[in-house]
């Protein structure tokens, strides 16, 4: 019985372990299946929306990659999303993801016909106001000698006609009076000596009752008169007290500010929009709420070849004294044609990246993906807030409108073609600045006393602010001018008049990158003056952007050492680095 027992025991024990083996080995297939299901469902997920693994980086600086938005730590950017290498895409031609568009905004438009232009084919114009120099008047000596008192002495003052405005010792003018006495007592035996004489005083505009006050008394005056032949404003002082003088120089411009000048700059491409007698609507800052009205009286005829524009003017009616030389205006004019046609393409400013030798777009080439075309556009006037497109385009293309910078910053991080890479090699920057020369003491004061609107200048641009830019050039400009370069040599003029032909260009120029563009070259020149001077107060960095210029970079000086860009502003605050300090 007990055999029985322990056969039974092994039976079920048999049973049991089949059993157990059936539920953990039988159901194997179906466990298997299922992780193979989880498996493909891993490995088919998309981990592009995943921000877990997307990198950031800097369209600047490409060796910098994050794992999460910021500012790149070295020039202050905003990081972008870093994109892997597209396959099949053209030279030109860039690929983003949906998510980096989003986040960076980027916005597209199909450019239509001029037909929706809202502009009407008016231009505005942007200027200043100048003394009309045609009621300008040289107030100047009539006769060599020193200026012992002068008493119209500065700009602004008003002067009256038959004002006296200097007194002048002149030891010619003496000697014509001792002449004048001599010949007075002969007069009645050599009467043509005598009128002679009198002729020589009348020619150097001594009037007559002077002429008989001096014969009358038989006394010689040692100090003359010097009296305003005209009424005005005096706007240049050309002389100071004590100068010697010949006949014939300057001593005062006088003008009548009773009418002034309005005068603007035409790009080249809109020359033909404008005729003399056209009407012309005027505004300017200091009355917002005012328009004025005048005809165009004038058209250089000759281009000014830096900065590829004419000069339009309009005479405006001053009597109430409402415009002050200087004061910048703005002008709106309707052109003489119609500016669109309907086969023109016109496109939003915003969607043109300028480079001061190309104007770029970027063209959505897929109409169902993020893939983005550089294309050169040829460009005819500005209208409003858009510009006409001559080639390059055509209607039903769409373009990038918002976001075209973060475009052409993808596309270099990509090493496509860009705003700052046409595929060729940049040649190196002129090393200028390290040219060694040799400044007279003289020179070097008078250079220090223009460096603070230098300064001036310099923080306008790192603010974007390109009125500010053009006025702190003008007074800076006017400094430089002033300084005597006669005991210079060739190498150390040719960075002078450079200089110079750089401020002017900034002075005449409203757009901030034609601006930046002369800033580049005022600087190779500036800072190389300013290295050979022999002391200064405070030291002077001499500061590089190496973004700048097309990544060839470029210089600036200041006082701070902290970073603050030019070439940039806000967009690159803190890129550069300080390359010289000058003690």
């Amino acid at each position: 019985m007990n055999m029985n027992k322990n056969i039974l025991y092994i039976a079920i024990a048999i049973v049991i372990g089949l059993l157990a083996g059936w539920l953990i080995f039988g159901d194997s297939g179906t466990d298997t299946a299922s992780n193979k299901d989880l498996s493909d469902l891993t490995e088919n997920h998309d981990h592009d929306g995943e921000t877990a693994s997307q990198m950031w980086t800097c369209s600047m600086h490409p060796q910098i990659m994050q794992p999460e938005p910021g500012d790149c730590p070295i020039c202050g950017m905003d990081l972008i999303p870093a994109e892997s290498s597209a396959e099949g895409l053209a030279m030109n031609e860039i690929k983003m993801t949906d998510n980096a568009v989003a986040l960076a905004n980027i916005q597209t438009t199909i450019v239509g016909t001029g037909k929706t232009s809202s502009s009407d084919g008016v231009i505005s114009l942007s200027g200043k106001i100048a003394t009309n120099e045609e009621n300008n008047t040289i107030q100047a000596s009539y006769f060599d000698g020193r200026i012992e008192r002068l008493n119209v002495n500065y700009e602004g003052q008003q002067v009256s006609r038959g004002q006296l405005l200097a007194t002048i010792y002149s030891p010619s003018l003496i000697a014509a009076q001792q002449e004048l006495l001599t010949a007075a007592s002969l007069k009645d035996s050599q009467p043509a000596l005598y009128n002679a004489v009198r002729n020589k005083l009348r020619n150097w505009k001594v009037s007559e009752s002077q002429i008989n006050a001096i014969e009358s008394s038989g006394k010689v005056r040692e100090n003359f008169p010097v009296y305003a032949t005209v009424s005005g404003t005096v706007v240049e002082v050309m002389a100071r007290e004590g100068d010697y003088v010949k006949q014939g120089q300057p001593i005062l411009k006088v003008s009548n500010l009773g009418n002034v000048w309005a005068e603007f700059d035409a790009y080249e491409s809109s020359i033909a929009q404008f005729k003399k007698g056209q009407n012309i609507t005027i505004t300017t800052n200091a009355y917002p709420n005012k328009e004025f009205d005048a005809t165009i009286s004038f058209i250089d005829p000759i281009l000014n070849t830096a900065t590829r524009t004419v000069t339009v003017r309009a005479t405006l009616n001053n009597k109430e004294n409402l415009f002050k030389p200087g004061m910048f205006v703005t002008g709106k004019v309707k052109g003489t044609t119609p500016t669109v046609s309907n086969e023109s393409v016109t496109v939003p400013a915003s969607a043109v990246l300028w480079t001061g030798e190309r104007s770029l777009v970027y063209v959505k080439t897929n109409p169902n993906e993020p893939v983005f075309e550089i294309r050169e556009v040829t460009l005819s006037n500005r209208n409003g807030d858009t510009y006409i497109v001559v080639s390059g385009l055509r209607n039903g293309e769409e373009i990038v409108t918002n976001g075209t910078f973060t475009v052409d910053a993808a596309a270099q991080l990509q090493g496509k073609k860009s705003m700052m890479n046409q595929g060729k090699e940049d040649e190196a920057m002129m090393p200028m600045a390290q040219m060694e020369m040799s400044l007279p003491i003289a020179f070097q004061q008078g250079f220090k006393k223009a460096l603070p609107s230098y300064y001036k200048m310099k923080d306008a641009f790192v603010s974007s602010d390109a009125v500010k830019v053009s006025a702190f050039a003008k007074a800076t400009s006017q400094q430089l001018k002033s300084l005597s370069t006669s005991s210079l040599g060739a190498m150390e003029q040719s960075h002078f008049k450079k200089s110079i032909e750089m401020l002017e260009a900034i002075v005449t120029n409203d757009l901030l990158e034609n601006q930046r563009a002369h800033f580049v070259i005022l600087n190779e020149n500036m800072v190389a003056l300013a290295k050979n001077i022999a002391s200064v107060d405070s030291a002077i960095y001499v500061q590089k952007c190496p973004m700048a210029d097309n990544n060839k970079g470029a210089l600036w000086l200041s006082t701070e050492k902290n970073i603050r860009n030019p070439y940039y502003g806000e967009q690159m605050m803190t890129c550069g680095s300080v390359i010289e300090t000058i003690q």
